[in-house]
């Protein structure tokens, strides 16, 4: 088996590992939610998912590095990968018992993410990819999973873009960048979080963008879309998971909305 596909697999396994923690404990009367230096809420069962795969990573691949949202960074051996974790993306979204949040976990090589897999047991949906080996999702709907691809809309006037909310665009002085976009775009909906990039992935959106985000919410969504045919970028234009703001798309139009909302 490849080393892609090795490391694809033990990912999947891991978000299994997660999927039995954050089912377990979700809208569950006694979750204990604390709150961050940055105040955004961490629960019992984020802390408990970072633990539990740092565990098994340290049993599995002993020499690789880790950086996760809730501990930090992690040192490996000197071989350049990385493996990056969100226990929960959508946390806000967790402990008020939506079901819009998943595990997302990715293996950075060197500057390159290669492998991602972004699970969300409460939607029955989990998509995955690793590099040269294409992206793929599941639904609950079939046994089969099914390969992803974007669309092929080729003008932002068809196109659906999805966002995760206004108030950190007005937060960056850049509310009006997106509002140029959202005024050319067919439809826009907030679906958010990893959700945005998954759809873009599936090709029943185009664009999605996000103006503060991490590393740990991108690397794993970049690998899908980049592997289902789409482009991924920061708002600066760079091919980066790691720029702090994002913009997906199906490429065909990437070129016009990074126009638009491009940060100088």
């Amino acid at each position: 088996m490849p080393a892609a596909a090795q490391d694809l697999e033990l990912a999947l396994e891991l978000a299994d590992v997660a999927d039995s923690i954050t089912i377990a404990r979700f809208r569950a009367a006694d979750l204990v939610v604390e709150t961050k230096p940055d105040l955004t809420p961490v629960s019992e069962a984020d802390t408990a998912v970072e633990r539990a795969v740092r565990s098994r990573l340290a049993q599995e691949r002993p020499d690789d590095a880790i950086l996760g949202e809730e501990y930090g960074a992690s040192e490996g051996a000197d071989g350049g990968r990385r493996w990056i974790v969100d226990p929960i993306d959508g946390t806000a979204n967790y402990v008020r018992g939506i079901p819009v949040w998943a595990t997302l976990l990715a293996l950075q090589e060197g500057d390159q993410a290669t492998v991602g897999v972004v699970s969300a047991p409460a939607l029955g949906r989990r998509w995955w990819a690793a590099r040269g080996l294409g992206a793929f999702g599941s639904d609950g709907l079939s046994d089969e999973p099914r390969g992803l691809r974007v669309s092929a809309v080729r003008a932002l006037e068809d196109a659906q873009l999805c966002i995760s909310g206004l108030s950190e665009w007005e937060e960056r002085g850049r509310l009006e960048t997106l509002l140029s976009l959202i005024r050319r775009c067919w439809r826009t909906r907030g679906f958010g979080d990893f959700w945005t990039y998954m759809l873009v992935a599936e090709g029943v959106a185009e664009v999605g963008c996000e103006a503060v985000v991490s590393l740990w919410d991108l690397a794993a969504p970049q690998v899908i879309v980049e592997e289902a045919g789409g482009t991924f970028t920061d708002l600066a234009g760079v091919p980066t998971a790691g720029g702090g703001d994002a913009l997906a798309t199906n490429g065909l139009l990437h070129e016009a909305a990074l126009a638009l909302v491009r940060r100088g």
